[in-house]
């Protein structure tokens, strides 16, 4: 499956774009940034992914648009000094989309769908460094005790402690080393019962703490904050309540404070045709502040 951005349109009005400088904090295939490069030929674009090879297919799709976009392999918490590097002083604009891409969930090869024999990495980076915690870490080597913290509070998932007690039980026979041996072991543990897979929430707790999302979402919110101008708009597209909530917060914060004027009291979701056409864009929010 091919990766589609979602709500393509909405952050493209939502920009409000009048030349300037853009920052697309996780270009991933490069769908979004096409569409802002498209709809203002006066913009730039500041792309970071954390993924190499998002990076590249994104580089390889807009290439057309030249030195109007530049491309950066950093985590989104490290923009300020891609900014600095480029000397680039304040930005008119700042998007986020959270969410994995199609090609993360079913090409990667690191584990992050419970749909695939794949070896249990879970890192954005593709090829993570020596010192880098993986989820094959994670699972064979974290207590009892730290999996079910980190899977009930990643995952939201209420079952946790049986499922941690069941990697634990199944990690004494042999190593567990690919996502689905850990998808498995989860399904045994807590039968399915409905369309959800019973390992999605876990799989997606292990992914948060491995790649620490959270705390770099607060840091890369706060230094996109720092770098816009006045006037500028922040953007970010989440897909589950633990994103969400701190998007939520952050922006409440900055518009309490008189120093930011939200443009949306409720999120932006997609479109009925849209989720119709694309079933993984159905979870998404769109929330847009202002700085004033």
């Amino acid at each position: 499956m091919s990766h589609v951005s979602v709500l393509l349109q909405e952050v493209v009005e939502g920009l409000s774009l009048h030349g300037g400088v853009v920052l697309d904090a996780t270009v991933n295939g490069g769908g979004m940034s096409e569409a802002i490069l498209a709809a203002d030929p006066t913009v730039r674009v500041v792309a970071t992914d954390a993924d190499e090879s998002a990076l590249l297919r994104a580089e390889e799709r807009l290439k057309r648009f030249g030195d109007r976009i530049s491309f950066h392999h950093v985590n989104f918490r490290e923009l300020d000094r891609v900014l600095a590097e480029r000397d680039v002083p304040g930005i008119d604009g700042a998007i986020f989309d959270l969410g994995l891409s199609s090609h993360q969930l079913d090409q990667s090869g690191r584990g992050f769908s419970f749909r695939f024999e794949e070896p249990l990495l879970m890192t954005f980076a593709a090829r993570p460094a020596k010192d880098a915690v993986t989820a094959r870490e994670a699972v064979n080597e974290w207590s009892a005790e730290t999996l079910e913290t980190v899977i009930r509070a990643y995952g939201e998932e209420p079952k946790a402690r049986r499922i941690a007690e069941a990697i634990v039980r199944a990690r004494e026979k042999r190593a567990i080393e690919t996502s689905a041996e850990l998808a498995e072991i989860i399904e045994r543990a807590v039968p399915r019962r409905g369309k959800i897979h019973p390992a999605t929430k876990a799989f997606q707790a292990l992914r948060i703490a491995v790649n620490d999302e959270l705390r770099a979402l607060d840091e890369a919110l706060e230094k996109a904050w720092k770098a816009l101008k006045p006037g500028g708009r922040l953007l970010v597209i989440s897909f589950h309540s633990l994103e969400d909530r701190p998007v939520k917060r952050f922006f409440r914060a900055k518009a309490d404070e008189g120093l930011g004027r939200l443009l949306t009291k409720k999120p932006i979701v997609p479109s009925e045709a849209e989720a119709k056409e694309n079933p993984r864009s159905r979870s998404a929010k769109l929330r847009i502040i202002e700085k004033i």
